[in-house]
């Protein structure tokens, strides 16, 4: 999936959580189920992409001299 059309974190996580309520539901074929069971996956994967970027911006501002951050930033 390219930049362009990679969903925002809150669209991957809106989405992600309608996944889940469907299969939580059931009343799907197997076929479906799988297909759902995939997407989550992909959508998964994309929320922890945008959480990891967040980290490491976070950590790379705390880092900058001159922001009042203590000599050693703290982990998440």
């Amino acid at each position: 999936m390219t930049d362009d059309n990679r969903p925002s974190y809150e669209q991957a996580r809106d989405e992600l959580a309608d996944v889940v309520r469907r299969l939580e539901a059931g009343g799907l074929t197997l076929e479906e189920s799988l297909n759902l069971w995939e997407r989550g996956e992909k959508l998964a994967e994309i929320c922890e992409e945008w959480l990891e970027g967040a980290r490491a911006r976070l950590a790379a501002a705390m880092a900058e001299p001159g922001n009042g951050a203590g000599p050693e930033p703290t982990p998440f």
